[in-house]
């Protein structure tokens, strides 16, 4: 790979694109069962009235050949905004050159552009590469925290529970 690498942002025309590096992520993180995105889903979520990540891509000779998605969270610890990176996967014939760490520079000057205190993101406990890569660029692990999800039928149930306001409703009050 002798050609320089740019980092660009995606565009709405290109949804197909992430949505191809999103299930091959999946497929990479044997997870593929549980990516029902949609082209339909990512345009509205990505380009809509109210976009809710950002995508850009890591380019060979105007060919994505990495990606990265990330969105704003906020610290009430640092008063700050921060970046969190949802996804990175470089394919695998570009890896070894340099393209993750593209990525994660380029967007480590985006938070600090936008006034935001850290950058963030989450690694499976089994990738060993991605862990020795990320720990090799200064990051380190947060372990004394615990990631909780709730999703699908979980997450219906439990915004549809009464709360204390709906029972007393209930009995007329």
């Amino acid at each position: 790979m002798s050609n320089a690498i740019t980092i660009r942002r995606a565009e709405a025309h290109e949804v197909p694109q992430i949505l191809a590096f999103i299930r091959d992520l999946a497929e990479y993180e044997r997870l593929r069962h549980e990516c029902v995105a949609t082209e339909e889903r990512l345009r509205e979520s990505l380009f809509g009235p109210r976009a809710h990540a950002e995508v850009v891509f890591a380019c060979l000779n105007d060919e994505p050949v990495g990606f990265a998605l990330f969105f704003h969270n906020y610290s009430t610890f640092l008063a700050q905004p921060g970046l969190f990176l949802e996804d990175l996967f470089v394919r695998p014939e570009a890896r070894g050159h340099g393209v993750g760490k593209l990525l994660l520079q380029w967007l480590a000057r985006t938070a600090i552009e936008r006034g935001c205190g850290r950058l963030e993101w989450n690694v499976l406990d089994w990738n060993e590469p991605a862990i020795g890569f990320y720990r090799k660029l200064g990051a380190r692990p947060m372990d004394e925290w615990t990631t909780f999800r709730v999703t699908g039928r979980e997450l219906q149930t439990l915004a549809s529970a009464p709360t204390p306001a709906d029972i007393g409703r209930d009995r007329g009050t």
